[in-house]
């Protein structure tokens, strides 16, 4: 069973590693300066920096607690801007920025969880305080 927190934390890594090269396209800046973003040409690539440290560092299970502020950094301003549902008036649109909103408060959960318990067992953070276990 111990074998399921490394599982875990790279199930739960892999949706910020892999949508990372997003944010330094012009796409995502574009969808972001339409969503209001401001300077969206230095934000939306800063946050894929963030978004990036925080996966690896959680994946990883590497300094996890510090990932896990990364990822909180990244999802609430995230979630309150590209997400905000309550701005939106066509009802498809209203429903999927809910269901969008409701998944990152639920990442979010999921972080704030990891910068207080950190990586658990097989990490880095373990192998580290503890050499020659693992």
């Amino acid at each position: 069973m111990v074998y399921l927190v490394p599982v875990g934390r790279f199930f739960y890594s892999a949706i910020f590693l892999m949508t990372v090269m997003g944010h330094f396209s012009a796409g995502y800046i574009g969808y972001a300066a339409q969503a209001g973003v401001p300077a969206p040409g230095l934000l939306v690539p800063l946050s894929g920096v963030i978004a990036i440290l925080g996966g690896l560092s959680i994946t990883l299970g590497y300094k996890a607690k510090i990932g896990g502020w990364l990822i909180v950094l990244f999802l609430v301003p995230v979630t309150l801007k590209m997400h905000n549902f309550w701005a939106v008036t066509d009802p498809m649109m209203h429903g999927i920025q809910i269901a969008l909103f409701m998944k990152n408060v639920s990442m979010l959960g999921a972080a704030l969880l990891i910068t207080h318990f950190g990586a658990g067992p097989i990490s880095l953070d373990t192998r580290r305080a503890s050499p020659g276990v693992m």
